[in-house]
């Protein structure tokens, strides 16, 4: 709670006006999805197309911020709930500066994700759900951590012993099986051109 001696200082370089400046529409993109199920990757490749059209854009990925800010945290219910709130918080003030911020994380719980999603007025918050069979996710293994979850060697891993909630309303469904890289990223481009985020594709 904050202390009610604490009031929001204004400035006068408004969010409308840094957006205005970068001459684009800021929003959060929350890639949200099972370990293993592409969030990394399609993000990762999204923010290169942005980059190409001259966009300015930042990517959060779960694994990079729990090197710094969120370095202190583990990975227990309460901790997760704590990491996604402050990667939301981060999320708004870079939105704030006129970004297009993009975030990985797997971000298991519907009530964490709706609190992010709170924190935004409507249309600048896009969830995108990597939909990947756990099945698929677990075969891929790319850091191997579902075999070490499998092998008790680590405790409170989603899909595993730990639940992911997937989203009731996503914005964005990206069903990965069978899919390219490429097919998924032109299916989030195809919604940020509607969204006039990004320009239309001549």
């Amino acid at each position: 709670m904050t202390d009610s001696n604490i009031v929001w200082h204004p400035y006068q370089v408004t969010s409308h006006s840094r957006a205005s400046q970068k001459g684009q529409v800021p929003v959060l993109l929350w890639f949200t999805g099972l370990s293993g199920s592409g969030k990394s990757t399609i993000a990762n490749a999204v923010e290169c197309h942005l980059f190409e059209l001259g966009c300015h854009s930042y990517l959060l990925d779960g694994d990079n911020v729990r090197h710094g800010l969120c370095n202190d945290l583990g990975f227990s219910d309460q901790d997760r709930v704590e990491n996604i709130r402050r990667v939301g918080e981060v999320g708004k003030l870079m939105v704030d500066a006129g970004l297009i911020v993009l975030s990985a994380f797997i971000s298991p719980f519907r009530s964490d994700r709706q609190l992010v999603r709170g924190l935004f007025p409507t249309n600048q918050f896009i969830e995108v759900f990597i939909d990947t069979p756990l099945s698929v996710c677990e075969a891929r293994d790319p850091k191997k951590l579902y075999q070490k979850a499998r092998q008790g060697l680590i405790s409170n891993f989603t899909g595993i012993d730990s639940d992911y909630e997937t989203p009731s309303n996503p914005d964005i469904v990206v069903r990965t099986e069978g899919k390219s890289v490429d097919d998924c990223v032109a299916q989030v481009l195809d919604v940020l051109r509607t969204q006039g985020v990004i320009p239309t594709a001549t």
